[in-house]
């Protein structure tokens, strides 16, 4: 497939996943119309997953609608989803609309306040700063009416956080004291090799790349001018991430699959939220091309998405890793918990020129493995803490 034709992959696999939760948000009728599976309750749900839908999609399409130049190709669609998404944000955060949504009630919403955080900073052009005065200030009340729910004592901190750092961004304020206490227990959760427990226990999971070090890395560049402290544990932190991408990237198959291991598998592609995240960011291992990342990112898409019933008759995405497999909803899962698969997607806010797009195809570490190819030795990072 030729460079242009992958991309116009992408960006219809994307598309697809997204433009559904957020056109019925733009439209008032995301409750009215999108159905709610879950293990848990409707009416549990029912209050939470609006809001999870709306974040986690924003979260993954956010740097394709900052991009700048877009392909000519992309150009319409891009700007119609644009459209769409502010839409979307101005009815989330305007008390008349139908789909007001919550920011504050139950524990849930701090989570996915989180993501809708990580989509405005990630997109400042194309999501903060062409709202109205209006919306805006809704949304900044909205995001502070967060700082109701205490955060669970793991990777949670970091929800709390990044709604600090864009209070900080977009009003020049926020409580440090939060973005502190998260920032100090990751690093001393810190187990080695890049891995950070989630909470003071390890997890065999992909909680490190759905949110711990892509946020952890938001959280820290964000603030670090702010502590002597935290910008002195940024290079640490990076290298790991860094270190964590590589790792990422050995674990896809060569047919796109990746151990299925620990919670919240109905993710999708959303375990490669960080190597996407540091394919974005040009901070890839001196190790893994852009071009193997971008093999590797194609693969887990193209192996999560376009299984058998993936999506429900109306187009929604239903619960599972590999088609419809209802068992790997836990509790918390519902519908709208499963547009975090959107952050797989992160690369295309790169232009179209970029090494990541327009270089020749490469193996995979896997491929190049398991076709008897000859590769270099992987060994374990040693970074002394701070």
């Amino acid at each position: 497939m030729s460079p242009t034709s992958l991309r116009q992959s992408w960006v219809n696999h994307l598309i697809r996943v997204v433009k559904k939760p957020l056109e019925a948000q733009a439209n008032g009728k995301l409750r009215l119309t999108m159905p709610i599976e879950s293990k848990s309750s409707r009416e549990n749900r029912a209050q939470v997953t609006h809001l999870e839908a709306v974040g986690r999609a924003l979260s993954g399409l956010a740097p394709w609608l900052e991009l700048k130049h877009v392909p000519e190709s992309e150009k319409q669609l891009q700007t119609e989803m644009r459209e769409i998404a502010r839409a979307a944000l101005k009815n989330a955060v305007d008390p008349t609309s139908a789909d007001y949504l919550n920011f504050s009630h139950g524990q849930q919403p701090v989570v996915d306040a989180a993501f809708l955080c990580q989509a405005l900073i990630r997109a400042p052009k194309a999501l903060w700063f062409s709202l109205d005065k209006l919306t805006q200030e809704r949304l900044i009340k909205e995001l502070q009416s967060s700082r109701t729910i205490t955060p669970g004592y793991n990777n949670w901190l970091l929800f709390s956080a990044t709604v600090e750092i864009a209070l900080l961004k977009f009003t020049g304020s926020a409580d440090m004291e939060r973005i502190d206490y998260a920032v100090r227990s990751h690093e001393s959760w810190y187990k080695g090799d890049s891995i950070y427990g989630d909470g003071p226990d390890f997890h065999w999971d992909y909680y490190n790349s759905y949110v711990i070090q892509p946020m952890l890395l938001d959280v820290l560049e964000a603030s670090a001018s702010h502590n002597k402290a935290w910008t002195a544990l940024l290079p640490n932190v990076r290298t790991r991430a860094i270190r964590y991408a590589a790792i990422l990237e050995k674990l896809v198959a060569p047919d796109g699959s990746f151990p299925a291991v620990g919670r919240s598998l109905a993710y999708r592609c959303g375990a490669m939220h960080h190597l996407a995240n540091m394919a974005l960011r040009h901070e890839l291992p001196g190790s893994v091309t852009p071009a193997q990342v971008r093999s590797a990112l194609t693969k887990v898409i193209e192996r999560t998405l376009s299984a058998q019933g993936t999506y429900d008759q109306e187009g929604w995405l239903q619960v599972g890793l590999c088609g419809h497999q209802p068992s790997i909803g836990e509790e918390y899962i519902s519908t709208g918990s499963l547009y975090l698969c959107s952050t797989a997607f992160l690369p295309l806010g790169l232009p179209s020129d970029d090494s990541f797009w327009a270089d020749d195809s490469v193996l995979t570490t896997s491929e190049r493995v398991w076709s008897g190819l000859n590769i270099a030795n992987d060994h374990a990072l040693i970074v002394e803490k701070v």
